[in-house]
């Protein structure tokens, strides 16, 4: 067989340290711009973040030469970096230790996008401690 197909959706979540509400609305979509940007240099197109002050939702294809935690690190850890370096918020800024990442079928990714897309009004309903 001389060629591959990969097509691995993921679902990743990941919270601030404490699970801190600082990710704000006034900076949430640079900080996940810059997260799609990171995803898409390491060869992960990007199909939409979103999240909540304290914890954030991202539905990417990985790419096949990368593993799940490698990718993450890398994001968790510039995504960080770019919050202190610009200070976006007063506090400095981490990631909680640790991530939560589910594959996702090829049928489930509009339902999963939905998800992600509606997360502040499904946290009106449920808390992420709830869920």
């Amino acid at each position: 067989m001389p060629h591959s197909l990969n097509k691995i959706w993921i679902h990743a979540i990941w919270a601030t340290k404490e699970r801190k509400p600082l990710i704000h609305k006034s900076l949430e979509q640079q900080v996940y711009q810059y997260i799609a940007k990171q995803l898409r240099e390491q060869g992960c197109p990007v199909r939409i973040i979103n999240g909540m002050p304290d914890h954030i939702h991202c539905l990417f294809l990985l790419n096949p030469q990368k593993s799940i935690a490698e990718v993450i690190k890398q994001i968790k850890g510039s995504s960080s970096h770019f919050i202190n370096q610009n200070d976006l918020i007063s506090d400095k800024f981490a990631w909680q230790t640790g991530y939560a990442a589910y594959s996702i079928s090829e049928s489930g990714v509009e339902k999963v996008f939905e998800y992600i897309k509606k997360q502040k009004a499904h946290h009106q309903k449920k808390t992420f401690q709830q869920e």
